[in-house]
């Protein structure tokens, strides 16, 4: 059993105002921000917007603590404190409804936070409005979402973890979309270009589902999107899809399931790749990313980052996979300049 550390507070009314504390916790002064917080959850009545948050970890004995939020998103990496010690760290939220896919149940209100790691600690907590935030919207399929339920995860899930205070991720990935049911559904894409401000990024990852779409089709979706994205200040981003799992006998994924072309003969990577070139847009190649990575794991290691092992699913990924996958995103936007290096959490 893990154990949990908290502080004893004493009794806060809680109401919509944030908790304003200190930096640093204060060893036998209560901290208010705590008074939020029950069991290893903690809660903050706010409406829908972008919130920093900065955490005290550590205490008495040494400490390893992470912290997810809403639906599943990762929010911090597990942090270690050694004994006696106090350790700051800082992110920055998005907090909306529906709190996970777009098209999804609304969820619970305000701001949840779940504490855990192997030997949790959490010694102070603050939740501010955020002033100056570069958002990360992300639309794209299930592989990319905010999955509710385990063992599922999006590496758009994992991704939060990797960035600091001043970035955020807005996931509006859904499970099931093509890049035609994306634009035509109000609920997603008429519903996302308005909220995109000027400097935020917009990474497009949708292939998974253009199983019948024709290649003219699937071109002029993207331009689509790169085009609405462009019109509203922001900087679009073409992502290949992730390769699915599925091995030729010399241990290679060169084939068409593996790597995205659907019944029609569409080469989805490729026409995305042409896409990025042709309108000089960004593009992060995770069809050749995760290639290389699975081939080098192999038909037996590479299992763990799919749910081949619960459900013999080839295409979507464990919390293990979308997380190494999201780290391929992160050091691609620190390569390509997309978020200064200083705003990502390295390793």
């Amino acid at each position: 059993m893990r154990r949990f550390s908290i502080a004893v507070v004493a009794a806060v009314t809680l109401g919509t105002a944030l908790s304003s504390v200190p930096a640093q916790a204060h060893p036998g002064r209560p901290s208010p921000g705590l008074a939020h917080c029950a069991a290893d959850v903690c809660h903050f009545d706010v409406p829908p917007g972008t919130y920093d948050v900065r955490v005290v970890v550590g205490g008495a004995s040494a400490s390893a603590t992470s912290i997810s939020g809403e639906t599943r998103r990762a929010l911090l990496p597990e942090t270690a404190a050694p004994a006696g010690k106090h350790v700051t760290r800082g992110f920055t939220v998005n907090v909306r409804t529906p709190e996970g896919e777009p098209t999804g149940p609304e969820g619970t209100p305000g701001l949840d936070l779940r504490i855990g790691g192997s030997a949790p600690a959490l010694a102070d907590i603050r939740v501010t409005p955020a002033r100056h935030t570069r958002q990360i919207f992300l639309v794209g399929d299930s592989t990319v979402c905010d999955q509710s339920g385990d063992p599922y995860s999006g590496w758009g899930q994992q991704l939060p973890q990797y960035l600091r205070e001043g970035v955020s991720v807005a996931n509006y990935a859904d499970s099931g979309e093509s890049t035609v049911s994306y634009l035509g559904n109000p609920r997603l894409w008429a519903t996302v270009r308005p909220l995109i401000r000027p400097g935020d990024l917009v990474l497009v990852q949708l292939a998974h589902n253009d199983k019948t779409t024709d290649g003219a089709t699937y071109r002029a979706n993207l331009e689509t999107l790169v085009a609405g994205v462009r019109a509203r200040g922001g900087q679009p981003v073409l992502v290949t899809p992730i390769v699915r799992r599925w091995f030729n006998p010399d241990g290679t994924l060169n084939n068409g399931t593996a790597l995205l072309v659907n019944g029609l003969g569409v080469d989805h990577p490729a026409v995305t790749r042409s896409v990025a070139a042709a309108r000089d847009v960004p593009l992060i190649d995770l069809t050749a990313k995760t290639k290389a990575l699975v081939e080098s794991l192999g038909v037996e290691g590479s299992k763990a980052l799919y749910l081949y092992n619960e459900a013999r699913d080839n295409t979507h990924t464990s919390v293990r996979g979308a997380t190494a996958y999201a780290g391929l995103v992160r050091d691609e936007l620190v390569t390509r300049h997309l978020v200064p290096k200083g705003r990502v959490r390295v390793g």
